[in-house]
């Protein structure tokens, strides 16, 4: 399915039937990353991903606006544009986190239940040297000019040992010069100081909401002592 919100042509994934979960991926993702979860409740829930602005198929004008505030207002722009049911159930994982959290706390009526994977949404946050890379200009655009496949496997691959070749490699196929912007972009404007106040209004909403964050323990980008900050209750380690 593709149709134009804010003059993105976005592409979205839309499958099943019941109550509806948005699924929204991360840097340098795609509405893929949820395929296999997507396959597994699909027979119970009405399933829905996106490609975000400038990433897989969706395709952004240079003049798209990645202010947290437009993003906010881009995601309920989109759920407006489908016709998807609220309240319903919100995943963010990565930069779908500025996405989706920040929309959450904009329009928190809308929001049924809440699950957070290694997410980006502290102020007192500090970038991975990646992130420090790519938003110094020039700098940014040498980096991923210089990304090549190989380079592109072994950074995954240090992100996670799971991740299948295949994944990756369909993943690098995505990888058009309009995404690479689009990732320069977001990472420059995405300065953690402007969760300044955000923050505090998503512990208010997660305290109402039904919140579970899962995070991977040797996530080399963001901490896990982050997944804490979301107002947990309880806090379980497992394998």
């Amino acid at each position: 399915m593709v149709l134009i919100v804010q003059d993105v042509e976005v592409y979205l994934i839309d499958k099943g039937a019941g109550q509806p979960i948005l699924f929204l991926h991360g840097v340098p993702d795609t509405a893929e990353l949820w395929s296999d979860v997507i396959a597994h409740l699909s027979s119970s829930y009405r399933c829905l991903a996106p490609d975000l602005p400038g990433f897989g198929r969706s395709i952004a004008p240079k003049s798209f606006d990645c202010s947290l505030e437009n993003r906010a207002r881009f995601i309920n722009d989109l759920v407006d544009a489908v016709g998807i049911d609220v309240p319903l159930n919100l995943v963010v994982h990565d930069h779908g986190g500025p996405y989706g959290l920040a929309w959450a706390v904009k329009q928190p009526g809308k929001v049924n239940r809440i699950i957070i994977m290694n997410s980006l949404f502290q102020s007192d946050y500090r970038w991975h040297i990646w992130a420090r890379t790519w938003r110094t200009p020039l700098i940014g655009e040498l980096s991923m000019a210089a990304m090549n496949w190989p380079l592109y496997l072994w950074e995954l691959r240090r992100g996670s040992r799971k991740l299948s070749y295949d994944y990756i490699r369909s993943n690098y196929a995505f990888r058009s010069p309009t995404m690479k912007q689009m990732v320069l972009r977001l990472y420059r404007a995405t300065d953690p100081e402007v969760f300044v106040g955000w923050e505090d209004a998503l512990l208010q909403l997660t305290a109402r909401v039904p919140t579970l964050v899962l995070w991977g323990d040797h996530d080399p980008y963001i901490p896990k002592h982050f997944a804490e900050r979301f107002g947990a209750q309880m806090v379980e380690h497992f394998p």
